[in-house]
């Protein structure tokens, strides 16, 4: 027998051997929800689907998810034409994936085959792993609904004829790889060339991919021509291909463009490069004082370049111990080297450029370092496919948009990850190691099936695919397993647990690979690259604690796995069983080889973490305490991060002092004001909780702080979580440090150098408020702008109400008698707009009446609606600055260009234009495209120090504003959405 069969295991299906009465669809409760979605901003309705069928189990937030994004919505023949449960799902995926291994020739039995089908559909519906969302898209739609498609200009590799052919159509096969890497060349024309490079990005950007290039190849500015002249330069270029995906983002993509950009540190365009975006951010400020639009799709980021990627750069162990030697040696340089013409080649001090990479970072989280020769130590395959090891086109030369796959140029990576919290039991405090151990086996099958039947954007990448099969199998939820553990996030428990688990998973993947070798024999590429790769492979198992001889070929001692702490732990189960997988992976790997030369990665897993219903994303900590869970009626409900709650009953407090503890979590403080006393909401501090122990506080600490509290996870903690999982992992990890407002350069400093000692490959830093437009924030009261702007006017009515109540000084003042006040005629394309302002007798703003041309028209009746909310608010003395910045920005139709205003010549929605209204009557014409003659130079709000916070990041598909940083992406809490490509 095959070693591989022994894979072929019922571990959650036992009841259904010999059954033939039940299917594995039978094992769950099945409910019926309704899926209803608007935009925030416009009020469109996105989804509107009845009767969908889901697990009793899944949240409303996780069918609403799944339902819009993954559900086949056309070119089904049978009634009701889309998919409505997600049994269909669960079908064609794997379905797909088992006829693969068939046709492949790892599954050979019909036993086999059923197995695995019920194995991998149960842990799917049971949200143990889950896909990468272009699976989700593109995988079994021919198989299952006989929907193929035309010709997209997708390859994959023929092994019959030896050869990269094109594919016939969409569906039959399936685009199952979020993350690619591509190689572009010095020239204009051709194969792997500048232009070349438009196409290939856009053929990813439509399927929904992201791209990851290093740029380095191309000329800098002023570097000869081989036809005469001088070259225009290197960021002439980059702006071109921003602006290409910005495009492809705007029209109506599965999701926004992705791609990482990356440049050597040698290159002599590095410090317009490493400048580019900070200075871009600069222009976005600029732009809001005039007026413009803020937010990630408004005006002004629109009309600056550089918003369509992730920049990085490639430091080299010789710069960076330059940069570790500054303080002995301030004068220490390095030459940036033109990439053909040896006359633009200069010298310049490390410590310049050290610095401006440090200040942009600080100022606009980016770009973000990369360290090419620790990604390289781990390189499995520095031989590529022509066996010239270690040469240029050999190295890893960049990442994926993300940041986790780091592998050849022209190759790609599908990924999938595990749900770690669904393997624990709480009630036993009991890991399934076991049930962990089957479902990485059985996923790397899936992976592996989705390369044999794949296609692929490129001839090259879908050659180099087929010879290298790299797969990306990650984890998700680590912060909800440590928390019930009760381990800080920064803590030697948390990353001796953490990188234990990982590490069990990438040892568990290349055995599993070695048995597929076995079978059907290695990546076509292993004998060249055999020697490296078993290298990199008993690294691994060195930092696991599986060999004891020294590291090879490393400048660094990485962070080993403290077994002695897991034992302590009473873990000494997972201590054992991460050796022996590291000894077999090592074992059965010099019998038979790998069919696979990479296996693991650590993505960011936004949206499928939704889908499985995780608490928490990928390996990051929790961003909040407070949960905002979507009811199925509409509208939201607060609640404490359940896992809390297990946790306080794990650590032996009382459910009376665990309720105590909640309720002060979710507390409401009565403040008295003289004769007032209202109600102030709180928001998640556990910080002076009752019953709860100081030395239990860590346990609960979040990347940020909880609202009020002043506790949140170290810098130092995301790094050394990274440092400690790296060197078990095959990629490369997608994680941001959060650095607090008032963090400094030197603290950047710091943190970089500190990840680059420690052997991280790559990370991202984002220091609070760097953004002009950021993602959410932690606390209502800091939000409350960007908050109320998304408010119906309704709801506005209805939070004039509440602020009547809550506010010590709100009693209505409504004006009697005649009023007097300003008329401010406004034209937006065809529709004329009439603002008036009323004061009282002491000039404050009283009254807003805003009218139209258009009666009898819905727009007459909202705008009455506004009128009637904004002038109940000034009336209960809400400042009309606050008002002005709820309206500020907002975007809808009407919209464009203003006439018969002699100040305000441009508005991106009626909304916009009273807040410039308002600004005006303030005597602030900041936001006017227009000022007075005489206006002061020193506008208002440029000395607003809230200017820089604008809470108005807004997502793509929903205009939801709860964006939070998901690794080196964002995603939204509402729908899902990233800006990613996993």
């Amino acid at each position: 027998m095959n070693h591989i069969n022994q894979l072929f295991k019922r571990i959650y299906t036992k009841e259904l051997a010999n059954n033939n009465d039940k299917s594995v669809y039978d094992l769950f409760k099945w409910k019926k929800t309704d899926v209803f979605m608007k935009d925030y901003k416009t009020g469109k309705v996105l989804v509107d689907m009845k009767d969908l069928e889901f697990p009793e189990n899944y949240s409303q937030n996780s069918c609403d998810i799944i339902a819009s994004k993954y559900f086949r919505k056309a070119g089904i023949k049978e009634e009701p034409h889309y998919e409505n449960s997600l049994k269909m799902v669960a079908h064609r995926l794997v379905n797909f994936w088992r006829e693969a291994l068939k046709d492949e020739g790892l599954i050979e039995t019909e036993e086999e085959a059923s197995i695995f089908y019920d194995e991998m559909v149960f842990a799917f519906l049971n949200q143990m792993y889950a896909p990468n969302s272009p699976q989700w898209f593109n995988t079994g739609i021919a198989a299952a609904y006989g929907i193929k498609g035309s010709k997209q200009g997708n390859y994959y590799y023929d092994e019959k004829q030896g050869k990269v052919v094109l594919s016939e159509d969409t569906y039959t096969r399936t685009q199952a790889s979020a993350c690619f890497i591509i190689s572009i060349e010095d020239k204009l024309l051709g194969s792997h060339s500048i232009s070349e490079q438009y196409i290939t990005e856009t053929k990813l950007f439509k399927g929904g991919s992201g791209t990851g290039t290093n740029f380095s190849t191309i000329r800098a500015k002023g570097e000869k021509l081989s036809g005469g002249g001088y070259s225009s330069g290197l960021m002439s270029f980059l702006k071109g291909f921003d602006r290409n995906a910005g495009a492809i983002k705007s029209g109506g993509t599965t999701r926004r463009a992705a791609k990482m950009l990356c440049l050597d540190i040698d290159h002599p365009e590095i410090f317009d490069y490493i400048t580019w975006k900070a200075k871009e951010e600069e222009k976005v400020r600029d732009l809001g004082k005039m007026g413009y639009d803020m937010s990630f799709e408004g005006d002004a980021y629109e009309t600056v370049s550089g918003q369509n990627g992730n920049n990085s750069v490639m430091f080299s162990n010789e710069f960076m111990n330059k940069v570790k030697n500054l303080p002995n040696d301030e004068d220490s340089t390095i030459e940036l080297k033109g990439r053909i013409d040896k006359t633009v080649n200069t010298k310049v001090k490390v410590k310049d450029l050290w610095d401006a990479f440090n200040k942009s970072a600080w100022e606009c989280a980016d770009p973000a370092p990369l360290f090419r020769d620790t990604l390289n130590a781990w390189h499995t395959c520095p031989s590529g496919e022509d066996g010239n090891y270690g040469s240029n086109h050999n190295k890893i030369n960049s990442t994926n948009p993300c940041g986790e796959y780091a592998f050849l140029d022209d190759t790609s990576c599908n990924l999938a990850s595990i749900n770690i919290y669904k393997f624990y039991n709480n009630k036993t405090n009991h890991f399934d190691l076991d049930g962990y151990l089957h479902i990485i086996g059985l996923v790397q099958l899936l992976l592996e099936a989705s390369i044999h039947w794949g296609q692929f954007p490129t001839e090259d990448v879908a050659r180099r695919t087929y010879l290298f099969r790299t797969t990306g199998l990650g984890i998700s939820n680590l912060a909800s397993l440590l928390m019930v553990k009760g381990y800080p996030y920064d803590s030697e428990k948390a990353r001796a647990l953490a990188s234990s688990l990982i590490g069990i998973l990438t040892a568990r993947s290349y055995y599993v690979s070695a048995l597929m070798a076995e079978k059907v024999g290695c990546f076509a590429k292993y004998t060249i690259n055999k020697n490296s790769m078993n290298t990199v492979i008993r690294n691994h198992a060195r930092a696991a604690g599986a060999l004891d001889s020294n590291y090879e070929n490393l400048s660094y001692n990485p962070i080993k796995v403290n077994h002695k702490l897991l034992k302590e732990e009473h873990l000494e189960d997972i201590s054992l069983a991460l050796k022996n997988t590291f000894k077999a992976a090592l074992e059965y790997g010099e019998k038979f080889g790998y069919r696979n030369a990479q296996v693991s990665v650590i993505a960011p897993t936004g949206t499928i973490s939704f889908a499985m219903d995780c608490g928490s994303t990928s390996i990051e900590p929790f961003f909040s305490h407070v949960i905002y869970k979507k009811l199925s009626g509409g509208g939201f409900m607060t609640i404490i991060n359940p896992v809390i709650n297990e946790t306080l009953n794990n650590l032996g407090y009382t459910h009376e002092e665990i309720q105590d503890i909640l309720d002060y979590i979710l507390r409401k403080e009565t403040v008295q004001d003289g004769e007032y006393s209202y109600e102030k909401i709180l928001d998640g501090k556990l910080e002076g909780a009752p019953h709860l122990k100081e030395e239990h506080l860590a346990i609960f600490d979040c990347a940020n702080k909880c609202g009020s509290g002043e506790r949140y996870i170290a810098p130092s903690g995301h790094v050394l979580m990274v440092a400690c999982i790296v060197p078990l992992i095959s990629g490369s990890i997608s994680k941001t440090v959060n650095l607090p407002k008032n963090a400094t350069i030197d603290d950047f400093k710091n943190v970089v150098l500190k990840a680059w000692e420690l052997g991280v490959k790559g990370i991202t830093l984002y220091r609070d408020s760097s953004k002009a437009s950021q993602p959410l924030n932690t606390t209502l009261e800091e939000n409350s702008d960007g908050d109320l702007e998304n408010l119906t006017y309704a709801a506005l009515l209805k939070t004039v109400k509440h602020l009547k109540i809550s506010s010590p000084k709100l009693s209505r003042v409504k004006p009697i008698g005649i009023r007097r006040g300003t008329t401010h005629p406004a034209q937006i394309a065809d529709v004329k707009i009439y603002t008036t302002v009323n004061r009282d007798e002491n000039g404050n703003i009283n009254e807003i009446y805003i009218t139209t041309d258009r009666e009898g028209t819905i727009i007459t009746g909202l705008l009455n609606s506004l009128s009637k909310s904004i002038s109940v608010m000034l009336q209960y003395h809400v400042p009309p600055q606050d008002i002005s910045r709820m309206l500020k920005g907002q975007k809808y139709e009407p919209y464009g260009f203003v006439q018969k205003h002699p100040y305000i010549k441009y508005v991106s929605s009626i909304s916009d234009l009273i807040s410039k209204i308002i600004d005006i009557e303030l005597d602030d014409f900041s936001s006017c495209q227009v000022k007075p003659e005489d206006y002061s130079s020193l506008d208002t709000a440029q000395n607003d120090p809230n200017l820089e916070r604008v809470y108005d990041s807004t997502c793509s598909n929903c205009s939801s504003t709860r964006m939070v940083r998901n690794g080196t992406c964002m995603v939204c809490m509402d729908c899902g959405t990233t800006t990613g490509c996993s």
